[in-house]
C-alpha cells in the first residue's frame, strides 16, 4: 500500500532562507511584524486585519498574568528545586492549567459553539436556549465553563473590558451574546453571583473569530507562558519559592511536633 505523503504547508528552509506561511522570515517578518502578527499568522495562515489584530491582541494580553495563583507557584517551586530547568518551571506551571484556573477555555467555546454550530442566532431565541443549557449542566451538577469566579465577584472586571473591545473591533456577535445570556441565567437559577468569566469571555471572542474550541486552550497556554517568565524572572530577583516551603513544611507539621519543639 502507497504511503500517504508527508507534508507540512506552514514553513520551509533552506541553509540561506526560512519562509513562513509564505512570508520570509528574515526580510518580511523580523523587524516588520510583531509578537501578536506573528501569533495570528502561524494560526490562521495570513495576516490580520486592523480589527482583526486587535482583537486577537486584547484575547491574548488578558490572561498573561494574574498574579499568584496555583500555576504560577508551581512554576516558582519547580524553578527552587531546578533552576537549571527555566522550560520544567514553566511547563510545571501549564500543567496546572485546569478547570478552575484557565484552562476551562476550550470547554466554555465547546459548549457555545456546538450550542451555536452555523454561529447565527437569527432564528434562535438566546434567552430559552441559555436557560436549557444552564438546567442541563445544574441537574447533572455539573460546573458550566466559562460561568463563575473563586476570586472575582460579582464581575470579572477583565470580562467587560474584552468585551468592550469586541464592540468595538466588530467581533460582538452571537456567541458573546449566548456567553451573556448564559451568565444571566446561571445566577437567576442558582440565586447567587456567577459572572463570565475570563475564559469564558475569551472562549465567545475566539469564537466570532472562528477559532475552532479543539485550538483554544494552546491560546491560554500561550498568553500564560509568557506571564510565567516573568514569574521565573521575578523569583530570581526576589525569591519566595524557599520562604513559602519552609513556612508551609513547619506549619503543617506543627501539630506532629511536641511542644518544646514546635
Amino acid at each position: 500500500m502507497k504511503q500517504k505523503e508527508i507534508r507540512s504547508d506552514i514553513a520551509w528552509a533552506t541553509p540561506k532562507q526560512v519562509v513562513i506561511h509564505g512570508l520570509d522570515l528574515c526580510e518580511d517578518i523580523v523587524g516588520k511584524l510583531d509578537f501578536g502578527q506573528m501569533a495570528f499568522l502561524q494560526i490562521f495562515g495570513r495576516m490580520p486585519e486592523q480589527n482583526e489584530l486587535r482583537m486577537f491582541n486584547a484575547m491574548m494580553v488578558i490572561l498573561v498574568e494574574h498574579g499568584i495563583t496555583p500555576s504560577s507557584l508551581a512554576t516558582r517551586m519547580t524553578y527552587c528545586g531546578a533552576p537549571e530547568s527555566v522550560q520544567a518551571a514553566v511547563a510545571a506551571g501549564l500543567l496546572g492549567l485546569g478547570s478552575v484556573f484557565v484552562g476551562s477555555l476550550d470547554n466554555a467555546a465547546r459548549l457555545l459553539q456546538e450550542s451555536l454550530p452555523e454561529g447565527n442566532d437569527a432564528d434562535l431565541d438566546i434567552s430559552a436556549l441559555a436557560s436549557e443549557i444552564v438546567a442541563s449542566y445544574r441537574s447533572r451538577k455539573e460546573i458550566i465553563p466559562g460561568i463563575g469566579h473563586p476570586f472575582h465577584k460579582p464581575i470579572d472586571p477583565r470580562t467587560p473590558a474584552l468585551f468592550k473591545v469586541a464592540r468595538e473591533t466588530g467581533f460582538d456577535g452571537p456567541y458573546i451574546r449566548l456567553m451573556e445570556a448564559l451568565g444571566r441565567e446561571a445566577e437567576r437559577q442558582a440565586n447567587r453571583a456567577l459572572p463570565v468569566n475570563v475564559t469564558g469571555a475569551m472562549a465567545a471572542v475566539a469564537s466570532e473569530m472562528g477559532i475552532s474550541w479543539r485550538i483554544c486552550r494552546g491560546l491560554a497556554v500561550a498568553a500564560r507562558s509568557v506571564g510565567l517568565v516573568g514569574h521565573i524572572l521575578e523569583e530570581m530577583r526576589q525569591p519566595m519559592a524557599e520562604t513559602l516551603y519552609l513556612r508551609i513544611e513547619h506549619e503543617a507539621g506543627a501539630h506532629l511536633r511536641p511542644a518544646d519543639q514546635s
